[in-house]
């Protein structure tokens, strides 16, 4: 089931069909979706450490992200958003296919916690002149359409003290071989057509868009796969995954 035809530059249409397809899927732990299943608790331990940090807060208490306004950008079916809710978070998930904003409402309703879910565009949203502590931008630069036009969204969103979390896929002759060839068509954790190796972006390459939007790279990590857990840690290998913070210059 196709989602609706979407005008901002950052989308690419026939990843928001690929991802609309998989939508009854996001949130079965065995299913299409398994390996952010995975890399969920290394991606909270590094929002909650990050954030507690930047704002001066207790990351040791229940709801430490209390009063904070966060947007999950790309939010698909809620696996980070329904945690941000319960740290305490006043949470919006936006996405561009409105399947995968129903899957995400059907849930979060299930699971009693309030999130206010969109479907909409990031650019279609900064025009409304919402504004954010907070973006979370993790696995979605390497399926926009418009990188440049997609960062500066997010910047419009971004408040004047507030920090964006963002994670994505390196382009190198590894990252090539673990997520495409490893992960889509040995391994079969995803479907094949996931990614598309060009759209994969250096470090480099995403610095140079977030200058040119007014924002800052004050942070890099890498994650680590582990194969014989199946876990993910930091550290400071970037060469396939690699998460960071930027912030307003």
């Amino acid at each position: 089931m196709a989602g609706k035809t979407n005008k901002a530059a950052s989308i690419d249409q026939k990843e928001i069909d690929n991802f609309a397809a998989m939508a009854d899927t996001w949130w079965d732990p065995e299913g299409p979706f398994k390996p952010l299943h995975n890399l969920n608790p290394a991606r909270i331990r590094y929002i909650r450490k990050t954030l507690a940090d930047h704002f001066g807060l207790d990351a040791s208490k229940d709801k430490p992200f209390k009063g904070l306004k966060i947007l999950d950008i790309g939010c698909g079916g809620g696996l980070l958003s329904e945690p941000m809710a319960r740290l305490g978070a006043d949470i919006t998930g936006i996405d561009a296919a409105e399947k995968n904003i129903k899957i995400a409402s059907l849930h979060a309703k299930t699971s009693k916690l309030k999130i206010n879910y969109q479907a909409i565009a990031g650019e279609d949203l900064a025009d409304t002149g919402a504004r954010f502590d907070v973006i979370l931008n993790m696995e979605v630069l390497e399926h926009v359409a418009d990188v440049g036009s997609f960062v500066g969204a997010c910047s419009k969103l971004l408040g004047e003290n507030g920090c964006m979390l963002f994670s994505t896929i390196n382009r190198t002759a590894k990252s090539y071989l673990f997520a495409i060839v490893g992960a889509e068509h040995v391994l079969r954790w995803l479907p094949k057509g996931t990614h598309t190796y060009e759209k994969f972006l250096k470090p480099s390459e995403l610095d140079a868009a977030f200058r040119t939007a007014g924002l800052g790279l004050s942070d890099l990590k890498g994650f680590i796969y582990n194969p014989f857990t199946g876990s993910w840690s930091l550290g400071n290998d970037l060469s396939v995954n690699y998460i960071g913070k930027v912030v307003p210059k």
